[in-house]
């Protein structure tokens, strides 16, 4: 038989959770035609001696709503092994949009997930109005990887609802009626599914709460059943249980969460993490899913394989120094020109000198959480960490700033001055946020190896000021089955979660799995030499603007329905991706 690609000699994960295969793979029309020995020839071979070969990456959780609308490669996923990724969580996105919400729109994603306003304006396309007509107008754009998309809560609910939804004014039975029928239109499309998003840490750019977040259950109830009966499609939500607000409102929510779960029928997920200031309530929501799984209710958490994290500098959208006044008048200046200013001793004198001023209220994007931090910095400080030129996400205490300003015998805000202008102003300072009260990631593991734990949230595309998190897929190698010292997940389990057990959630009954008859979607692997590279800023959205990107090494080969999108980790010029319609 002649193959049009065969991949020879390399340790063969399937994806099914069993150990590795040394075998060949061998590619015909972009699909898988045999795994074994594959003796005969090839117009094309790829040579994985010495590494492992996996099926592609499935990423359940991005942000690349509006990028995919201009961006071939959708860089950072395609660097990190993924394959398909889904669009859409979190509730926000850009369809259904009349053209007079669309600055509405843009304004919503840049405070939600700090995408900034000028490259939303400047690169996306907005030839569409309708969800399918936003489908069929990104599915003719060429790409790299594949991609589905959620029906997103927030535009459908301005859609049917104009200003009333801003101003977070309950649906009418009218209201929810439009609403079904538009996300019912979205799932006869294709849609992935549908995702909403009910937490007070996501703003508009306006400081508005988004407009699915006063949802009343009857209007979630009424836009699920919209699932209902159907074959495909999943529920996604993100929800922090009012934390922000005074008194215990979890089991109130859970039982709003429970009602839409369940009327919608479908596989369903909620994002996991631990917060500091509630610490202990990521058990109380496996304990809750735990009870609706056990119900027969299909319901999964959503986990990060390290945390929810930030990255602060005078590059990024945040830093300690932001709420000082001094730093305030300087801010819009050009780094190399704030740099200069800041290295004056009587500005510096100066600026450690005054009060912090309040970031967050009426008219502001920046979540209160963003004061909080500023107000606790002298404690935030002991889990600020530089990352390193070897990039180290779990850090102890003792390697902080807050402890390295202690043994020099400085205040924190002169340590964190100096700081921000180590590397003339380029420094990076990470800040572990959630799953990081206890200074390790061994309630991460717990998460992690949860029966119910689908593998997610790196947001890619998003928060692009403050984090590269779509490197998740070779951190969640590289760290957890390799280089931690303890509670380490075994490299098979890692790759079915990553591969398999995300296809199976979503319905793909073609990836996920190294086999005769799936899609060719698959990587070659350096195992060994896996490894993550710092982030860097770099200006290179739609007018100028600005976000962290990350690379890897080790990926020597990542296929797209048998096309090659890596090369020695790099991309090239391939773009074989399409939208994943999921009717």
């Amino acid at each position: 038989m002649n193959y049009d690609l065969k991949i020879v000699g390399g340790h063969v994960f399937d994806g099914n959770g069993g150990d590795a295969v040394r075998a060949d793979v061998g590619i015909t029309n972009g699909v898988i035609v045999d795994v074994g020995e594959c003796a005969g020839s090839a117009d094309r071979v790829t040579d994985a001696e010495g590494g492992i070969v996996t099926p592609g990456f499935i990423d359940l959780h991005t942000h690349y709503d509006g990028q995919v609308s201009w961006d071939e490669e959708l860089r950072p996923s395609v660097n990190f092994g993924v394959t398909t990724a889904i669009l859409g969580n979190c509730g926000v996105g850009f369809a259904p949009v009349r053209p007079d919400d669309r600055e509405r729109l843009i304004r919503l994603m840049e405070g939600v997930e700090d995408i900034p306003g000028t490259a939303l304006h400047e690169g996306i396309t907005w030839n569409w109005e309708s969800f399918p007509e936003y489908m069929d107008a990104i599915d003719a754009l060429p790409h790299t990887i594949n991609f589905g998309v959620m029906a997103v809560h927030d535009p459908i609910r301005v859609y049917v609802m104009g200003e009333r939804a801003i101003c977070s004014e309950p649906a009418s039975d009218e209201d929810i009626e439009k609403m079904h029928k538009l996300v019912s239109a979205a799932m006869d499309a294709g849609a992935a599914g549908f995702s909403t998003g009910r937490t007070d840490v996501h703003r508009t750019a306006d400081g508005d709460w988004t407009p699915s977040s006063e949802a009343t259950r009857e209007e979630l109830v009424g836009i699920a059943s919209a699932l209902k009966g159907r074959k495909a499609g999943v529920l996604q939500l993100v929800n922090d249980f009012n934390l922000e607000r005074p008194g215990d409102e979890f089991n109130e929510e859970f039982s709003l969460i429970e009602s839409f779960v369940r009327a919608g029928q479908r596989p369903a997920s909620i994002s996991l993490m631990q917060r500091d200031f509630a610490p202990d309530q990521w058990l109380r929501i496996l304990e809750e899913t735990e009870r609706l799984n056990a119900e027969g209710v299909d319901f999964r958490v959503q986990v990060a394989p390290r945390a929810i994290g930030v990255f602060n500098g005078l590059q990024c959208t945040f830093h300690p120094l932001l709420a000082q006044p001094s730093y305030l008048a300087i801010k819009d200046k050009p780094l190399d020109e704030r740099v200069m200013i800041m290295r004056d001793p009587e500005f510096r004198r100066q600026c450690l000198s005054e009060r912090p001023i309040t970031l967050a209220g009426e008219g502001s994007s920046v979540p209160p959480l963003v004061d909080r931090i500023i107000s606790e910095i002298d404690t935030i400080a002991f889990k600020l960490f530089r990352l390193g030129e070897v990039p180290d996400y779990e850090q102890t205490a003792e390697q902080s700033l807050g402890a390295e300003a202690k043994r020099d015998g400085v205040s924190v805000m002169e340590k964190l001055y100096d700081v921000c202008l180590e590397m003339d102003g380029r420094q990076l300072i990470y800040f572990p946020i959630y799953n990081y009260t206890e200074f390790s990631y061994d309630n991460v593991h717990t998460m992690l190896t949860h029966p119910n734990a689908l593998l997610g949230l790196s947001d890619g595309g998003a928060h692009v000021g403050t984090i590269c998190d779509a490197s998740f897929p070779a951190y969640f190698l590289s760290h957890w089955t390799r280089d931690r010292e303890r509670g380490r997940i075994d490299l098979s389990r890692a790759v079915q979660m990553l591969t398999a057990d995300a296809a199976d959630y979503l319905g793909l009954t073609d990836r996920g799995r190294i086999r005769p008859g799936q899609r060719a979607d698959i990587n070659v692997i350096d195992y060994d030499a896996l490894a993550l590279q710092p982030p860097q800023m770099v200006q290179d959205l739609p007018a100028g603007g600005q976000r962290l990107l990350q690379s890897a090494q080790g990926f020597r080969a990542t296929f797209v329905g048998g096309e090659q999108l890596i090369d020695d980790d790099r991309v090239t010029d391939a773009r074989p991706g399409r939208l994943v319609r999921f009717n």
